[in-house]
């Protein structure tokens, strides 16, 4: 194999360009990142201490919320702000718990601060949450997918802030996969906690440009706006390639898994195992009847990753996807579909092949009838168009950072 190819031979081509055919390109990567750091919208401390001063906080967080290596409510503690109450999304405040576990409401040891859990039962912060609460900050790393649920979280602390009138300041990060827009527009009727908004399925914006957008579209429930104040990053752009320092969830460990999560975060609604329970979570994918592929695994329960996942203690054929995206600059502009229409046709059992989860993964019905149909990848994509060209109309004023769909991602990941 040479070095920089992506050889999965399920006849996809990726975009690679080498160093010698890239120039200009090169120079501009150069120029952007070597003289540059990206500062996060918490990093930029002196843009909003001083709003923190005095007020009763409260802060959605995860264990991506940091400044430089110290965890965000760890730094505000030490400057004496008010923490009231931390709020935690899935996986938990400091990243216990394992895809789908219920969080439970604590205490933070090593602050003695409340921890109230937002995922499970309760995914909005109540009146009597915020009562004690002046001012609440969101951050929380993304990675740009509709399904990925802390968007959803966005969305209904934003609901709580605007029913019961507390500012949000939300310290806004990076989208790695921030450099394309692709897939369906969700469609109304598939609405739920891994899809919230008529937005594509890849969207390129940021938690904070979609927060913007939340507002501005009015798609709060009744149409209400929250008072929003989004601390923008410094030195980003979407076309910037950016390998996230700390793992956004217990099974996105890789920025590989992070690139391929867009496309193999739809399996989980096929009879198909995209690697939860294995050391190579979304960097590949199989199943025990797939007799084509380059690669075996067994699945295992794994405390704080994987409980029960697909296939558990069952030998899978697949296919291993770790070169994904390594050694050279490469762009990547669509989810690669391709994928899941061979494992259908591969598929001895074609009527089990998707479960019910999928129409919601991917916001649409019509998805899993054009691949029963035999619609190819081109055909499907092309049926996406009307909506992509409206929504990327639409999100235009929400920007808060350059973006250009045609140029994709600049960057190169380095050699470990």
């Amino acid at each position: 194999m040479k070095k920089g190819q992506f050889n999965i031979p399920l006849k996809i081509k990726s975009e690679i360009y080498s160093f010698r055919t890239i120039g200009l390109i090169f120079l501009l990567f150069i120029s952007n990142f070597g003289n540059a750091q990206i500062l996060t919208g918490a990093d930029q401390t002196q843009l909003y201490i001083s709003k923190l001063k005095n007020k009763r906080v409260a802060i959605v967080a995860n264990p991506t919320s940091v400044i430089g290596r110290t965890h965000l409510v760890d730094s505000l503690f030490s400057l004496k702000i008010k923490i009231k109450k931390i709020f935690a999304p899935e996986h938990g405040f400091r990243g216990e718990a394992a895809n789908g576990d219920k969080i439970h409401n604590s205490i933070d040891p090593k602050t003695n601060i409340p921890i109230v859990s937002l995922y499970g039962k309760n995914i909005k912060p109540s009146k009597k949450d915020l009562a004690d609460v002046d001012i609440v900050i969101f951050d929380i790393q993304d990675v740009g997918v509709r399904f990925y649920t802390f968007l959803t979280t966005l969305h209904y602390v934003m609901e709580a802030c605007a029913e019961y009138k507390k500012p949000l300041i939300l310290f806004d990060r990076p989208n790695p996969n921030g450099y394309f827009i692709d897939g369906p527009i969700l469609e109304d009727k598939y609405k739920s906690m891994v899809g919230m908004h008529p937005i594509p399925l890849v969207h390129g914006m940021t938690l904070g440009e979609l927060g913007r957008m939340i507002n501005g579209e009015k798609w709060l429930t009744d149409g209400k706006q929250c008072m929003l104040d989004v601390i923008p990053m410094k030195n980003y752009d979407h076309n910037m390639y950016y390998e996230l320092p700390i793992a956004p969830s217990p099974n996105l460990p890789t920025i590989t898994s992070i690139f391929l999560y867009p496309t193999l975060g739809l399996l989980e609604g096929t009879e198909m195992s995209m690697g939860r329970g294995t050391n190579k979570p979304f960097e590949c994918f199989g199943a025990p009847w797939l007799k084509v592929g380059n690669y075996s695994f067994t699945p295992q329960n794994i405390l704080g990753k994987a409980v029960n996942p697909p296939f558990v203690n069952q030998l899978c054929n697949g296919f291993l996807l770790t070169d994904f995206a390594n050694d050279y600059i490469i762009t990547y502009k669509h989810l690669y579909i391709e994928w899941i229409i061979m494992l259908y046709k591969e598929c001895p059992n074609k009527v089990t092949f998707f479960n019910s989860f999928i129409d919601k993964l991917i916001g649409t019905d019509s998805f899993k009838t054009q691949i029963k149909e035999g619609k190819t990848a081109a055909e499907i994509r092309k049926y996406w168009q009307t909506g992509l060209q409206k929504f990327k109309t639409q999100r235009l004023p929400y920007l808060l950072y350059p973006f250009d769909n045609d140029l994709g991602i600049i960057g190169k990941k380095e050699k470990k």
